[in-house]
């Protein structure tokens, strides 16, 4: 059990929770890849699934009540674990780790495997979105301007194959306390999907 409440803590002990919770997100996201791609008898599923929900009723033991939301350091760093996107803890998230760009943008390399399957050995339309909707708010915003999807507009360009990916996108112009951002997925062949964006400063977070 944790002797610490999850927020205002400092880096060593930040570290400390990355250490327990961080692998058995890993292996929760092998899980799901097993679970889909398994052909394995009904004996040895029907064990597994008693495995699983021994464990569920574990972890279950002690919760949050409702969702992760975003927790900070003792130093303001974000800590956006449950982030379907980027979360730490989230075994649906990729997950995606945004590097900023020289250009002020932002990049990551990634990996989509079974679990984001729509058409057949392709990722769905939906994730792509989802994807480039972050990839363009974590772009337009900064830590202390958050800015929130207004409108997205996303072109599909051909069908993104399962696998290594690349995603990226900047800031095209800021009006007031609307940003304008594009960006673009893309595989080892070229551009996939692009998007373009406003980003809205919420009031809570204007000067």
């Amino acid at each position: 059990m944790l002797d610490f409440p999850v927020e205002n803590l400092s880096a060593e002990d930040v570290e400390r929770l990355r250490g327990i919770y961080e692998p058995l997100t890993k292996s929760v996201r092998e899980l799901i890849d097993a679970t889909i791609r398994t052909e394995m008898d009904g004996d040895a599923v029907a064990a597994a699934k008693a495995e699983i929900d021994a464990a569920t009723a574990r972890l279950r033991g002690r919760q949050l009540e409702g969702p992760f939301g975003v927790r900070f350091g003792s130093d303001g760093d974000q800590m956006p674990w449950g982030n379907v996107v980027i979360g730490m803890r989230n075994p649906v998230a990729p997950p995606l780790s945004f590097i900023p760009s020289e250009e002020g943008g932002v990049s990551a390399d990634f990996t989509l495997g079974a679990a984001y399957e729509g058409p057949p050995g392709h990722v769905h339309g939906g994730v792509a979105a989802l994807i480039l909707d972050h990839a363009l708010g974590d772009a337009a915003s900064s830590p202390d301007k958050p800015r929130l999807t207004g409108t997205i507009t996303i072109r599909y360009r051909r069908m993104t194959p399962l696998g290594d990916l690349h995603v990226e996108a900047a800031i095209v112009r800021t009006e007031g306390v609307k940003t304008f951002a594009a960006g673009r997925l893309a595989d080892a062949h070229g551009v996939t999907v692009e998007a373009e964006g406003v980003f809205i400063q919420p009031r809570w977070a204007r000067d």
